[in-house]
């Protein structure tokens, strides 16, 4: 079926509705670094606590309290140092974290004041000034002959490949796309992460030598497991979550409906934004960051009317409380306790969603209520989630790759079934946030190191 009918009118999408300047301005960075004359006054509200609880929030295990402490004294070089020692992609982190439910919330000034040492701006602001001074703090360890296949150019791959690179390994980093950098660079809101910091970064990760980029290789077309399985020592796959959930219902093949991801990633590489289509009235399915990021970006680029509609309640979502707060204040609406059941169309172009109402029965199951509305739409964007593709990663070989729940099974040191092969970052069973996958990243480059190295 088709789920056309005769309702929508012609459907407004087009390039360039604002004034150039209102893009520059919309796009701007959401989160500008602190000035140096407001670092060393928050970095004076830290207690530098012992056992800090901010620290045990962090997935990656930085310093809070040294670093915070070394800003306060006027350590900036030693800051920076201490925080990229324990999180290579430090910049990035500092700029999309959820800080305001990792070290913040678990800061001892959160539940005294309400209001937490300012950890991530202060971690920016090191790391910023550490990077425009210039220079490598890392060096390499003596060369140990071993060679690594890493399977993946984003935060997984690349921390994994940057710690094997230090311990004296040459590391070869496969991506079937033209830019290295995964989600940093493809799909992260672009007012997030601006002035193409993320290959700014990725070039400083480089600059230690050792890591060689294969890029345009995708597994399962030009690239197969077997391959770097034979060829190399080691296998690390960090292959990320690259299918996308289909709604599957009537109308999810017309025009103008579309994943969230791929419009993220064409605005993320646009040289013009004004160059970029989007339509008058757009809606969003979905309850995570990145239904919250392309509905904060439509409206940015001149939507009129953005709604997130949303089958459970805020609580529930996927997005942070602080990320639907940037939505609701950017002018976006959230329409909880609805699911799309069907979209309508006209010539072949989606026109409107309509939605059913749900709640949670006696035992606490999502189910309709039987009553419906229909929201008129030009954009139908879908950012219900994420899948691993699997079939790329059979090698043809008679030992399988264990994978349950749509996740790569690995054990505590991120070894696969696999021998010789590990996996990390979204791809296997954890947090799907940036830090987490570089700690998966420093993980897996220390395991592989312990079993070449003996």
């Amino acid at each position: 079926m088709t789920g056309e009918s005769a309702a929508p009118a012609r459907p407004d999408i087009a390039a360039g509705r604002l004034p150039p300047s209102e893009y520059a301005r919309n796009f701007a960075d959401i989160k500008p670094s602190l000035i140096p004359q407001q670092a060393p006054v928050d970095a004076s509200r830290c207690y530098f606590c012992y056992d800090a609880p901010c620290v045990e929030a962090c997935p990656t295990g930085i310093d809070i309290p040294g670093f915070i402490h070394k800003i306060a004294t006027g350590n900036i070089r030693g800051a920076a140092i201490d925080i990229l020692d324990d999180n290579i992609f430090g910049g990035v982190c500092a700029r999309v974290c959820p800080v305001e439910e990792l070290c913040e919330q678990a800061c001892v000034r959160t539940a005294q004041e309400g209001k937490p040492v300012d950890i991530g701006r202060l971690q920016r602001y090191a790391t910023d000034r550490f990077f425009a001074g210039g220079g490598q703090p890392f060096g390499r360890a003596a060369p140990t002959g071993k060679r690594i296949a890493v399977v993946g150019a984003g935060p997984a791959g690349l921390s994994c490949a940057h710690g094997l690179a230090l311990l004296g390994h040459e590391v070869t980093v496969y991506d079937a796309r033209d830019k290295a950098g995964g989600l940093n660079e493809y799909g992260i809101a672009a007012y997030k992460v601006v002035d193409d910091f993320a290959q700014w970064e990725l070039d400083f990760i480089l600059a230690v030598g050792g890591v060689k980029l294969e890029l345009g290789r995708a597994l399962g077309a030009d690239l197969s497991l077997a391959g770097p399985r034979r060829d190399f020592d080691a296998v690390f796959l960090a292959t990320g979550q690259a299918g996308v959930k289909a709604l599957e219902i009537e109308g999810d093949a017309l025009a103008g409906v579309r994943p969230a991801i791929d419009y993220i990633a064409e605005l993320r590489q646009a040289g013009d934004l004004a160059t970029l289509p989007v339509g008058r009235k757009v809606i969003v399915i979905g309850g995570g960051n990145t239904a919250i990021d392309i509905a904060v970006q439509s409206r940015k680029l001149g939507a009129e009317d953005v709604t997130i509609c949303y089958r459970r309640g805020p609580q529930e979502m996927g997005a942070t409380r602080h990320e639907q707060a940037v939505a609701q204040t950017g002018g976006v609406k959230i329409k909880h306790w609805v699911r799309p059941v069907r979209l309508n169309g006209a010539n072949g172009h989606v026109g409107g969603v309509e939605l059913e109402y749900t709640r949670l029965d006696d035992s606490g199951r999502l189910t309709g209520t039987g009553e419906s509305a229909t929201l008129p739409a030009d954009t139908v964007f879908t950012a219900i989630g994420q899948v691993l593709i699997a079939h790329p990663l059979a090698d043809g070989s008679s030992e399988p790759l264990e994978i349950q729940g749509g996740r790569i099974v690995v054990d505590e040191e991120l070894r696969t079934s696999l021998p010789g092969v590990f996996a990390g970052g979204d791809c296997i069973a954890g947090l799907d946030l940036t830090v987490q996958a570089v700690e998966d990243g420093k993980i897996a480059a220390r395991s592989i190191h312990r079993q070449l190295t003996g």
